[in-house]
């Protein structure tokens, strides 16, 4: 007879939005739940992204974007297409909905917002809205946590202690261009000086829906332990009995009454499993996603005979690393007028506003001995840098010494001279640029269609023909690297809809769940839009819960 050190009727392992959410919605419906965390800080990669959930049809979008559920099926059919099986696409868009609706009406914190025109990331698709059906969690004071504050996962974000949602963030990257950055901008600045002048302690994005979600969840009872690594399941006759963790230096036995919950993230910092299941070159440095997701739980999963699939995918985007930081993610600068992506022959090869993901796949797809991809260069020149936002640097603000010191930002006051610095072939580099700037005075970019969708526009300059497209052609020149990084891995453990993890029959394995990354995408091979990682976490964690708590129900009526 296994000792238990502690029972709950719901164990769940990890505390990114998809855990905390399965674990505040079994706690609203009556279930005791224990959230473990393996590192210091709950979060997990929801705590570093930029927060918004892609719920279609959801209860914020009324009045702002119209929708239904078979237009929003019309999208999925049209970009997952039959990579998943339909009862996973119809479970995401009924219970998607429902979950929102349900922590609207029992919550006090889980409050958020649409944001407006951040469009679907193929919005010219069938079903796909221009309008957008992303939404965020409203900003948080963290003075809201308490002691628990200590404990929360931060970005750390290159912000200098300025504090934008989502909305906020294109709009102020547009602070030299329109009225509408001017006055975003004095917005943003004003919350800054509250801060600075009171105790008031705002947080936005990822760190603001973890918030909500975990002080959503102590106020339902719940309980997160951090520090504390799951080890293995506990299993007796092939019925899972609870888990094995590590806490306070000491194995520690916890049961769970009616099930276990994985939503421990996938495996972006395990180099062993990138170089075994990734496309090449494959590196964890490249990944955002946050430390410890190593894949503990897909082990102890493939233990019980569970199925796997599309393990050779990840969440994709570019990323680059400067010296001292982690690594970064250039959603913005892709879309930005007048700076260009490209390959080490000193060529462009793709639409480099695509969404993030695409511009993975297609860095793998066109990368050759004959014009590497891997890394490739993102061109701008002083113009842009007066203009814009890049890497989080302020316009006219200079870059960091320390960048050009260490060599990974180049310099050139010649294209020639640029092209020399990061060893491309120079007449290449300058033909592109030319072409590129007949391209921006066209106001069309004829080789890669740049600025035709709705999504490239968002972040682009709306004061030009093409907000996409601007000349390159003001002296110094700037030349940062990009890989093919991620926010996390994709591939991970079949689960039904219901969220039940099957094994190689597809026959569910009692007991055992999953959600978010440690599961196999539901989005399939592709990204439809901005939250479509975070919003099928959450879905899929509700499900779960939902799912443990319906069979709780039919054991009582049972017993009596």
């Amino acid at each position: 007879m296994k000792e238990w050190d502690k029972e709950f009727d719901v164990v769940v392992i990890g505390s990114g939005a998809g855990g905390l959410t399965a674990a505040l919605t079994a706690e609203l419906k009556g279930l005791s739940t224990l959230v473990i965390e393996k590192t210091d800080f709950f979060g997990g990669s929801t705590s570093k992204s930029g927060g918004t959930i892609w719920i279609p049809n959801n209860i914020y979008l009324d009045n702002q974007v119209t929708d239904s559920y078979e237009n929003a099926k019309t999208y999925l059919d049209e970009t997952v297409g039959n990579r998943v099986p339909e009862s996973l696409k119809e479970a995401y868009l009924t219970k998607g909905p429902e979950m929102v609706e349900f922590l609207h009406n029992y919550t006090s914190y889980m409050k958020w917002e649409h944001t407006p025109y951040y469009s679907d990331y193929y919005p010219e698709k069938k079903g796909g809205l221009a309008k957008g059906r992303a939404i965020e969690a409203a900003i948080f004071d963290l003075r809201e946590l308490g002691e628990d504050l200590k404990y929360l996962r931060l970005a750390g974000l290159p912000t200098k202690g300025m504090v934008l949602n989502s909305s906020e963030f294109h709009k102020v990257n547009m602070i030299r261009r329109t009225w509408i950055g001017k006055i975003n901008a004095f917005k943003v600045g004003m919350r800054l000086i509250r801060t600075l002048a009171t105790s008031y302690n705002p947080t936005a994005l990822g760190e603001a829906l973890v918030a909500r979600l975990y002080k959503s969840l102590k106020e339902a009872g719940g309980h997160v332990w951090v520090s504390t690594p799951f080890i293995d399941l506990v299993t007796e006759n092939n019925e899972i009995l609870g888990v094995t963790a590590r806490r306070n230096g000491k194995a520690f036995n916890i049961k769970a009454n009616h099930g276990v919950i994985f939503a421990a993230g996938g495996f972006s910092h395990s180099q062993e499993l990138r170089d075994k299941y990734l496309p090449q070159p494959s590196k964890a440095d490249w990944t955002l996603s946050s430390e410890g997701q190593v894949g503990d739980v897909l082990k102890a999963g493939l233990n019980l005979g569970a199925k796997i699939d599309l393990m050779e995918k990840t969440w994709g985007t570019p990323t680059s690393a400067p010296p001292g930081s982690p690594p970064f993610m250039p959603v913005a600068e892709r879309a930005t007028p007048g700076l260009i992506i490209v390959n080490q022959s000193g060529k462009r090869y793709i639409n480099e506003s695509v969404p993030y993901h695409e511009f993975v796949d297609t860095m793998y797809e066109k990368n050759s001995d004959e014009a590497q991809t891997i890394p490739s260069w993102m061109i701008l020149d002083q113009r842009v840098k007066n203009r814009y936002l890049v890497f989080g640097i302020l316009p006219l603000q200079p870059f960091p010494k320390k960048w050009v010191d260490e060599g990974y930002l180049k310099v050139g006051q010649t294209i020639e001279e640029l092209a020399e610095q990061i060893e491309v072939n120079s007449e290449n580099l300058k033909i592109t640029i030319e072409q590129f700037n007949k391209f921006a005075q066209n106001g069309v970019d004829e080789d890669f269609n740049r600025g035709e969708s709705a999504y490239d526009r968002y972040y682009g300059d709306p004061t030009l023909k093409n907000p996409n497209l601007a000349s390159l052609n003001k002296a110094p020149f700037y030349a940062i690297p990009i890989y093919p990084g991620d926010i996390g891995t994709k591939g991970g453990l079949v689960i039904d809809e219901s969220a039940r993890v099957l094994d190689e029959k597809n026959q569910p394995i009692e007991g055992l769940y999953a959600t978010g990354n440690c599961a196999a995408a539901v989005m399939g091979e592709t990204y439809p839009g901005p939250g479509a990682t975070i919003g099928s976490a959450m879905t899929f964690g509700y499900a779960a819960a939902k799912d443990i708590n319906d069979k709780v129900g039919d054991l009582k009526k049972t017993q009596n």
